[in-house]
C-alpha cells in the first residue's frame, strides 16, 4: 500500500510565500497557498502607486495565474485565524480546517504606530494596495484643497507634506512628492504653485537611511534637497492629531501644521506571530517578529517553519533584514528542508543569509545603491535600481507594462494613475 502524499501548507503569497511555492512544483508533495488576497503583490513599487507613477495592477499578480502551471499546488483565498498544532490543522475564518504535514508561515509584517494605533487614520503608512490608493489620494486632494483656499495660511496647510521616518520607503516617498510638486503638477493649477509644497522627512536617527553606510546616506540626503525636501532628524513624534504632528527635538517641542500626514517609522510582524506564540510558547521580539531556530523551524515544532518579515534570526550579530530578497532566500531555503525529509535526505545546514546589497531611489535619475565594499549613486545606481526591480516583478505583461511606464515618465514627468478615489 502506497504512502499518502506529504500535505504542505503556505501561509501567505509573497515574496517568501510564492518562492517557497516556486521551489516546490515538482516536489511529490500536495501543496495548498493560503492568501487572503488573490493576488501577490510587489511591494518595493507601492510608493509609485502612492504617488499615481503606476497603477495597482501593474505591480500585483494574480496567485492562481503565477502558480496556473504547478499541477501539485492549490490556492485558497481565505483568512487563517488560529493553529492547531497538536492536530496539525490550519483554521480559517469560515469554520474549514486543512490538514498539513509541513506548513510555512509567510505572513509578513504591517504597520508598527509605537504603541499609538490612534494615529493610522491621522498617518497612514504603506503595506497594502489599499494603503498606496488612499496615499495618492491625500497627496492629490491636498493640492485641489490648496487651489480653493481662501486663505495664505490655510493654503500652506494643505502645500505641507510630512513624512515620519526617513527609511528607504520615507526617502522614496517624499522624493516622488517633491517630482510631483516640481515637474508632474507644474502649470496646471492657476492658484496655486505646486513647486512651493513644503515637504518635510523627520527621523529620529541622525541621518537620513540610517543603514545604509555614512557617503551613501548624506548622497541621498543632498537628493532629496534638489526635489525640495527638507529632512530633519534627531527628531521623535508625540502627537498627531487632525491640526498636524507634535515632535520634539531635544528640551523643545514644536508643533507642524499639516492635513498631510504619512507614516514610514516602524513595522511589527503580522498577528501570525501572537497566534504562534500562544499556540507553542515560542517567545517573540520587539516587533512581535518569532525567534526561529537555525533551520527557521519553531523550537519543538519541526514542521512548522517561519519565514519572511515574520521570522526573527540573528545575521551577523544582527536580525535578517525583513527586504525582499530575504524573504526569497527564506522561502526557498524551507522547501529545500520539506524536499530533504521526504526524500530521506540531509537536512541543509543552518540557514545564510547572503546580502545582495541595498537600492534606494530618490527620483528622476537619482539612486543610491550599497554593495557591501561598493558604493554607488546618481545615474547608475538608478538604471542598476531599475534592472533589479524589473527583473523581480512577477508577470512578464506587468514587467512590459512598468518599463513601458516608466520610460514614459521618464522622458515627458508625466504621471498617468493620478486618480483620486475612495472616500
Amino acid at each position: 500500500m502506497s504512502r499518502p502524499r506529504h500535505r504542505a501548507v503556505i501561509i501567505g503569497g509573497g515574496f517568501a510565500g510564492l518562492y517557497a511555492a516556486k521551489a516546490l512544483r515538482r516536489a511529490p508533495v500536495d501543496l495548498t497557498v493560503i492568501d487572503k488576497r488573490n493576488f501577490h503583490l510587489f511591494q518595493p513599487l507601492l510608493y509609485q502607486v502612492a504617488t499615481g507613477g503606476l497603477s495597482p495592477g501593474d505591480i500585483a499578480a494574480p496567485l492562481r495565474a503565477a502558480l496556473r502551471r504547478q499541477r501539485n499546488t492549490e490556492v485558497v483565498l481565505g483568512e487563517v485565524t488560529d493553529l492547531d498544532v497538536t492536530n496539525r490543522k490550519v483554521l480559517l475564518s469560515d469554520g474549514s480546517a486543512l490538514d498539513y504535514d509541513s506548513l510555512i508561515l509567510a505572513t509578513g509584517a504591517r504597520h508598527s504606530y509605537f504603541d499609538h494605533p490612534e494615529w493610522e487614520a491621522k498617518a497612514p503608512g504603506l503595506k497594502t494596495i489599499e494603503d498606496a490608493t488612499e496615499i495618492r489620494r491625500r497627496i492629490l486632494y491636498a493640492f485641489e484643497a490648496a487651489e480653493r483656499s481662501a486663505s495664505t495660511a490655510e493654503r500652506q496647510e494643505w502645500l505641507t507634506f510630512v513624512i515620519i521616518g526617513a527609511g528607504p520607503t520615507g526617502v522614496e516617498l517624499a522624493g516622488a512628492i517633491g517630482e510631483i510638486a516640481n515637474r508632474t503638477l507644474r502649470e496646471e493649477f492657476r492658484r496655486i504653485r505646486p513647486e512651493e509644497a513644503h515637504i518635510l522627512l523627520l527621523d529620529a536617527s541622525p541621518r537620513v537611511l540610517p543603514v545604509y553606510p555614512e557617503d551613501l546616506s548624506h548622497k541621498a540626503e543632498r537628493s532629496l534637497i534638489r526635489l525640495g525636501v527638507r529632512t530633519r532628524s534627531g527628531v521623535r513624534v508625540a502627537g498627531i492629531n487632525d491640526t498636524g504632528v507634535t515632535i520634539h527635538t531635544g528640551q523643545s517641542e514644536e508643533h507642524i501644521t499639516t492635513h498631510t500626514i504619512f507614516w514610514a517609522a516602524g513595522v511589527q510582524a503580522s498577528s501570525m506571530g501572537r497566534i504562534l506564540a500562544n499556540r507553542t510558547s515560542v517567545p517573540l521580539d520587539r516587533a512581535s517578529r518569532v525567534m526561529v531556530s537555525p533551520d527557521l523551524t519553531i523550537p519543538g515544532h519541526p514542521e512548522i517553519f517561519a519565514v519572511g518579515d515574520l521570522a526573527h534570526l540573528e545575521h551577523d550579530g544582527k536580525p535578517v533584514p525583513g527586504v525582499a530578497p530575504a524573504a526569497m532566500q527564506m522561502g526557498r531555503y524551507a522547501a529545500r528542508a520539506i524536499l530533504a525529509r521526504i526524500n530521506g535526505s540531509p537536512a541543509p545546514g543552518p540557514f545564510r543569509y547572503v546580502g545582495k546589497g541595498n537600492l534606494a531611489v530618490i527620483g528622476r535619475a537619482a539612486a543610491v545603491a550599497d554593495f557591501g565594499a561598493i558604493h554607488i549613486s546618481g545615474y547608475l545606481a538608478w538604471l542598476a535600481w531599475l534592472f533589479i526591480h524589473l527583473m523581480y516583478i512577477v508577470g512578464f505583461q506587468n514587467r512590459v507594462l512598468v518599463f513601458i511606464q516608466w520610460g514614459f515618465h521618464y522622458f515627458t514627468f508625466h504621471r498617468g494613475a493620478r486618480l483620486i478615489t475612495g472616500k
